[in-house]
């Protein structure tokens, strides 16, 4: 299992993500093209590969010089289950305090809650829709 990112939006890893974006957000949750691919550019990109497959994604942006928020989370159905979700969220938080970010912060979407909760995130705030999906705010100290 291998973890890469980038932030160039002309690589394949980037391309990865999009697959699994798609695959996950637009065919699987009915989220539109035009919400789910949005704000790309300055964000750092994240593949998780098995097997040099392709199975989870996410995102980082910058929120300020300490905060980062992590988007766009999202394992392929075959990957579910394996621990993959997990160890996406590891490297990208690893990689986001060697970017000197010391605060993860994140929307989950209420079925993933419980999943965030593990990684040691808490949920901050009231519940709100994104994409017509409840999803509460979530941090982590790094």
């Amino acid at each position: 299992m291998t973890v890469r990112y980038t932030e160039d939006l002309t690589t394949s890893i980037y391309q990865d993500a999009l697959t699994i974006r798609r695959d996950v957000f637009i065919k699987e949750q009915g989220v539109s093209e035009a919400i789910e691919i949005e704000g790309e550019e300055g964000c750092l990109h994240f593949v998780l590969y098995h097997n040099e497959r392709p199975l989870a994604t996410c995102r980082l942006l910058k929120k300020d010089s300490r905060i980062a928020k992590l988007q766009r989370m999202a394992v392929l159905k075959e990957g579910r289950g394996h621990q993959f979700g997990r160890e996406l969220m590891v490297a990208a938080e690893k990689i986001a305090a060697d970017h000197g970010f010391h605060k993860i912060i994140l929307g989950a979407q209420n079925t993933a809650i419980g999943f965030y909760e593990k990684l040691g995130y808490q949920v901050e705030g009231d519940e709100f829709l994104d994409a017509d999906i409840p999803h509460h705010m979530m941090e982590k100290t790094l």
